[in-house]
């Protein structure tokens, strides 16, 4: 009898190490560049977390240029790896991010497209914060071609079709807030 208990209770350990350990996602990265910083969540509450930049470059107003983080990430399968502008850099510089999704299969490194929309030269200098990641999970529906769609009460409705105001209306309200 003294036997069974203890398979019973090792079984109960080990299903416990197994959720709990199921629990955590791994996001694994491997520094390829010197002087390359891991990434971290500045707060708990963070979905995203920064990434920086591994050179100093110049951006012309209107150029866009792929920006080396000296990162390589190993994206846990399921996931996928987000790129999101930075408010700051926005905010500031006019600079934003033009694409990034990292599926997990991808083993480069990490790059972040940076577009200046601003009409000054802006220069992002090594370690600069010019991105964040968010890694979220992957649903991958099953694709199929089908003759008919279902009806919505949107339906073709695309840009703006929750309401804005005319180009018309604002150039009105323009004028009225000129005579002010």
């Amino acid at each position: 009898m003294a036997k069974k208990r203890v398979k019973k209770i090792k079984k109960k350990v080990v299903r416990k190490i197994a959720v709990s350990q199921s629990n955590k996602i791994i996001l694994k990265v491997k520094p390829i560049a010197l002087g390359a910083e891991i990434p971290y969540y500045n707060y708990e509450s963070d979905v995203g977390f920064d990434l920086r930049a591994n050179e100093t470059i110049k951006l012309f107003p209107g150029e866009q240029k792929a920006v080396r983080t000296g990162l390589v990430f190993e994206i846990p399968e399921g996931h996928v790896g987000l790129i999101r502008d930075r408010a700051g850099i926005v905010q500031k510089m006019g600079v934003h991010t033009t694409a990034g999704t990292f599926d997990s299969g991808f083993r480069g490194e990490i790059s972040i497209m940076l577009v200046n929309l601003s009409e000054e030269t802006q220069y992002i200098e090594k370690d600069m914060r010019i991105a964040q990641m968010i890694i979220i999970p992957v649903v991958k529906p099953k694709i199929i071609e089908v003759e008919e769609l279902s009806e919505t009460k949107r339906g073709e409705k695309s840009f703006c079709s929750t309401g804005m105001k005319s180009i018309e209306e604002l150039n009105e309200m323009m004028k009225k807030v000129k005579k002010k």
